[in-house]
């Protein structure tokens, strides 16, 4: 059967989360202003935000002056409301953030030892999440729920992880059981390229383009799909596995973080993990121009498959990726294509992700938020 992780039953309604939704995108906005942008009339707007202005979700803001009508309070998501916890398993690092119900970061942090021993590593990361709570003065029943996030793939019939070889302690366990003993809490489990594109939906790229391809450079290479502001899981929770489109000869050469460490080695660069890559990447050293020309072929082949299976308006440059390194892959050439009627299809603009830190612990930290109370 299908990987997909438990879906959790929401508090609220539809038309509620619809509204919430609503505000979330358009902070400060007026209650008439809402209606119009539903399919609902005018006073089950105003009940509906009574209700949510009554269960603490909304909050009065500041008044709004707009032409010749009457002043009135802006409507704003209560930050207060509900939080989320976020945890991102890296080949290298594990880090760990909270949000507020406005989808802000309001904790972030990154353990200081490798992931390798998995109970270690979940032990330290509820130690904390609880101290960072505790921190911020956040109640223990004010927690929605907890985000996953990790590199690997699904595999039925249970969804369990199957992880890159850094991570063998991961693979094939029920991590999604474990958490939720844990964190006494609900939990959803994605692969870590489908949540750095949920974060970019929410808080980055996301904002402008609601259909984008994502993806995501991390020790592998993967992808997230993001169509009319929605991820796109799969049956098995496994679409935008990118590098599947490579051969056993050609994977090496694709445009993961990890070979490029391998090939910097090589060339006496001293950088022993991903982490290390991106806090200290020089776009002079030697052998990073010749990767760059050796990925290039296998990168635009990616860029091309989302280009033609669903058309998106942008691909995002995201994961680990260090910052000057992205800006020179997105300078790459597409791909020489010929059009029979000389008249070319629009490309896909690429951009470097727009989220602030690390997109796929965001994005884990944004799915229960996302999942209960937004649309």
């Amino acid at each position: 059967m299908a990987a997909r992780p438990t879906r959790h039953r929401s508090p609220l309604s539809e038309n509620e989360r619809l509204i919430l939704e609503i505000v979330r995108r358009d902070r400060g906005v007026k209650r008439s202003s809402i209606t119009p942008l539903t399919n609902l009339t005018q006073p089950s707007v105003h009940r509906i935000i009574d209700g949510l202005l009554g269960g603490g979700y909304l909050t009065l803001g500041d008044t709004v002056i707009e032409g010749r009508g009457k002043p009135s309070k802006g409507l704003e998501l209560n930050p207060a409301a509900v939080f989320s916890v976020g945890i991102s398993i890296n080949t290298d690092s594990a880090s760990l953030c909270i949000c507020d119900f406005r989808c802000r970061v309001i904790h972030q942090e990154i353990l200081d030892f490798a992931p390798e021993d998995r109970a270690k590593t979940l032990l330290a990361l509820k130690e904390r999440s609880v101290a960072a709570m505790r921190k911020n003065g956040i109640p223990r029943e004010k927690l929605a729920g907890v985000g996953f996030a990790m590199s690997g793939f699904f595999v039925p019939p249970d969804g369990f992880f199957v992880t890159p070889e850094p991570l063998k302690d991961w693979s094939l366990v029920n991590i999604s059981g474990e958490l939720s003993a844990l964190f006494d809490a609900a939990v959803w489990t994605e692969n870590n390229a489908t949540t750095g594109a949920i974060g970019e939906t929410i808080v980055g790229a996301g904002l402008e383009y609601p259909t984008f391809g994502y993806l995501s450079f991390n020790y592998g290479f993967g992808a997230g799909i993001i169509i009319d502001g929605k991820p796109i899981f799969g049956s098995f929770g496994n679409a935008g596995e990118i590098s599947r489109l490579y051969t056993l000869d050609e994977v090496n050469h694709r445009p993961a973080l990890g070979e490029l460490i391998k090939r910097l080695r090589l060339r006496g660069v001293s950088v022993t993990n991903v982490a290390e890559l991106r806090q200290t990447f020089d776009i002079g050293w030697p052998g990073v121009e010749d990767w760059i020309e050796e990925v290039k072929p296998h990168l635009n082949r990616a860029i091309d498959a989302m280009w033609g299976v669903f058309d998106p308006a942008a691909i995002v440059f995201g994961g680990e990726l260090p910052r000057s390194l992205g800006e020179r892959l997105i300078e790459l050439p597409f791909s020489d294509r010929y059009w029979r009627t000389g008249v070319a299809a629009v490309e896909p603009k690429r951009i470097l992700s727009m989220v602030d830190g690390d997109p796929a612990v965001i994005g884990a930290a944004l799915i229960p938020l996302k999942e209960l109370y937004f649309v």
